[in-house]
């Protein structure tokens, strides 16, 4: 076993099993990562983003739920934040859209500018789910 310095903590990697907390500790020490994401206590680091297979679908989802949410008093938009969904999931999902807990909603946004609790609605854009829906088998 390698002995780690205390202020040192090993990087994240695809696959990792870690607790919310361990996943949070080591990303803080990674600030040039763009996104990764624990579910069920595993750790998925995102690849590069193409333009038509991610950058154009997104941008168009993010203009739809603008125009949604410019309609709709008491609703948060948000794009790529960190939701801290229970104790083995915290995700970055491409966008979302929160109703205000003030009107029903069930997720709010924590002292240290997270959400916690699970958004009414959560978009992912993706060309394919098939390594996330090969590891819930």
């Amino acid at each position: 076993m390698v002995a780690l310095h205390p202020d040192k903590a090993p990087l994240l990697e695809n696959g990792d099993r870690l607790t919310r907390a361990e996943f949070e500790r080591r990303y803080a020490t990674m600030p040039r990562l763009k996104k990764a994401e624990l579910i069920e206590g595993v750790v998925y680091l995102a690849p590069a983003v193409c333009a038509q297979q991610h950058g154009n679908p997104h941008a168009l989802i993010i203009g739809w739920l603008a125009v949604y949410h410019a309609a709709a008093p008491g609703t948060n938009l948000a794009d790529n934040t960190t939701v801290r969904l229970d104790l083995d999931d915290e995700t970055q999902p491409d966008a979302l859209l929160r109703i205000e807990p003030e009107v029903g909603g069930r997720s709010h946004i924590t002292e240290d500018d997270y959400i916690e609790g699970a958004p009414e609605l959560i978009v992912e854009i993706a060309a394919s789910s098939a390594s996330y829906d090969l590891i819930m088998i």
